[in-house]
């Protein structure tokens, strides 16, 4: 399995692990998926943006 670079928001720490070992925070992978022509989810995932946003 390939790891990845993680970033805790908190405290803006960058950490291979799931928790930041400086505050304890949870982390997420700062970079965007892949982009894919195939995009099985793309519909869902533009039609959740456009109610998020509140356009019409």
């Amino acid at each position: 399995m390939k790891t990845l670079l993680r970033k805790c928001p908190a405290c803006v720490e960058y950490t291979l692990k799931d928790t930041c070992p400086k505050c304890g925070g949870t982390t997420f992978m700062p970079m965007p998926a892949k982009y894919s022509p195939e995009d099985r989810y793309g519909e869902y995932r533009r039609r959740l943006k456009k109610e998020m946003t509140g356009e019409a």
